[in-house]
């Protein structure tokens, strides 16, 4: 299919339906996808300091994994249908709630996000790219990392850390600008061989002391005081915790569920992330205590638990499994990477001007202030509380995905007019008020005023691993009282 090249078009050869032909994920390619969604470094110190945060029984942290994990499956399924139904991603399916400028400038906040999420990862990746060639050379010969070269610094980084991070950026864009089709390799690949990488690491722990490591494992799992009442607070906040570290995924997941072959797949795709979850954070316990007893240091005295891979590895003692920790992280941080923050970036930039964008060139942008943000990310965005700026903007994210829920299910039935999408009639049933439907971003106005308050008043920061589901909530409601008949 030819672009359209008139400036005012707003189709694009990335963002047209997926013919249903086309269609080829299935479960099993989601249970890849969302186990790459897991697979981070993030996740693992996540998951693993979760179980020392409160001095609780594991089986209440566990336990609220699992709530969270399971609200994420039930509002991946949400999002999901609409765009699995009818091909399109997520800035495309965005038009039909908030008009089609509407979507240009909304989606480009999430693309906006991604962008910078994306180059800051990039600065962590080379970190560990970095911790890689220094094991490299000081294996060859360990006073090369004395050498003159290798003392000037310039933005906090080394020849190594400058190498490193212009590598990474490279070595992702390269692979990341290559289509959908490639990137479900990417994805399966990724998923398969960081999990076979755990289990490599969870064998070589064990069996450095069977009967020690299995113990300390076991004995973590006490029933005493599972029931008690005072453990619902902690368990609901790990709930909490759980969905908001899922919940910018959540919304551009349609870029995904549009190639699953039907809905049936995409539910039982979904249902994965459970088991995902559970295979995951099973791991990263053991490992977490194993390596303790491994170290010899006392698997009863848990706060000791080390919960930072590079932490670990950096105690280990052990070449290969240091060389192979570290390009299992590597593997697991670009991937995360791709999913969270390229392809989402991708899409927003090329619904921003559809005429002119293709993959590669979006891809190219993203690419260079990625990389800005990561060589500036150490001595100056990180000073500056960037973070802060980007939790503000992520706090459109639930009204969005609210007024979309209540716009598909509620007004519109699940009945979409595909051709009037990709309309610039004034007659479309898309168009609303000259592009922008006003109910629509009312509704997300008020939304965000609700999500966003979790983040800067101090007395409702207790809310803030909520105030995503909060925002959707808030903006659904809304817009269902404005746009009802």
């Amino acid at each position: 299919m030819n672009h359209d090249k008139s400036k005012n078009s707003l189709i694009n050869w990335e963002l047209v339906a997926v013919n249903p032909n086309d269609k080829n994920w299935s479960w099993g390619s989601l249970f890849c996808f969302w186990g790459i969604n897991i697979q981070s470094i993030i996740a693992f110190s996540l998951i693993s300091s979760l179980y020392l945060a409160y001095d609780l029984n594991i089986l209440v942290v566990f336990t609220g994994c699992l709530l969270g994990t399971f609200l994420v499956y039930l509002f991946a399924n949400l999002i999901g249908t609409p765009s699995q139904k009818h091909g399109i991603p997520f800035t495309v399916l965005l038009r039909t709630s908030f008009g089609f400028k509407g979507a240009k400038y909304f989606s480009l906040i999430r693309g906006i996000v991604g962008i910078f999420m994306f180059g800051i990862q990039t600065y962590f990746i080379s970190k560990a790219f970095g911790y890689l060639l220094r094991v490299i050379l000081f294996s060859i010969d360990p006073s090369l990392l004395d050498k003159d070269i290798f003392l000037i610094f310039y933005l906090g980084m080394n020849l190594i850390d400058w190498t490193s991070i212009i590598l990474t950026i490279l070595f992702q864009g390269f692979l990341f600008s290559a289509g959908m089709n490639f990137n479900k390799k990417i994805i399966i690949f990724s998923s398969i061989t960081v999990y076979l990488g755990m289990l490599l690491f969870f064998l070589v722990v064990l069996l450095s002391d069977v009967k020690f490591t299995s113990q300390a494992f076991v004995n973590s799992f006490d029933l005493n005081n599972f029931f008690d009442k005072n453990n619902l607070t902690p368990m609901l906040t790990v709930t909490g915790t759980i969905f908001a570290y899922f919940s910018i995924i959540i919304l551009t997941f349609g870029d995904y569920s549009r190639y699953v072959k039907s809905e049936s797949e995409l539910k039982k795709g979904n249902l994965t992330l459970i088991l995902n979850l559970i295979i995951f954070s099973l791991f990263s316990l053991f490992v977490v205590i194993g390596v303790d007893a491994f170290l010899k240091q006392d698997p009863e005295n848990l706060s000791r638990i080390l919960t930072n891979p590079r932490d670990i590895i950096g105690k280990i003692d052990n070449l290969l499994i240091t060389n192979l920790v570290l390009i299992f992280i590597i593997i697991a941080s670009a991937s995360t990477n791709l999913i969270a923050n390229f392809i989402p970036s991708q899409y927003t930039l090329i619904n921003f001007i559809p005429s002119s964008l293709s993959i590669r060139s979006a891809s190219l942008i993203i690419v260079i202030i990625g990389f800005i943000i990561g060589i500036f990310w150490l001595t100056y965005l990180s000073q500056i509380g960037i973070l802060s700026f980007i939790d503000t903007f992520g706090a459109f994210f639930g009204p969005l995905f609210g007024v979309m829920i209540s716009d598909y299910y509620f007004i519109k039935k699940g009945k979409l007019n595909n051709k009037d999408i990709y309309s610039l009639e004034d007659n479309g049933e898309y168009y609303y008020s000259a592009g922008w439907h006003l109910k629509g971003v009312y509704s997300l106005i008020i939304g965000f005023i609700f999500s966003s308050s979790t983040i800067w008043n101090s007395n409702l920061m207790f809310l803030n691993s909520y105030s995503w589901i909060i925002g959707a909530f808030v903006a659904s409601f809304t817009y269902y009282l404005l746009a009802k008949k």
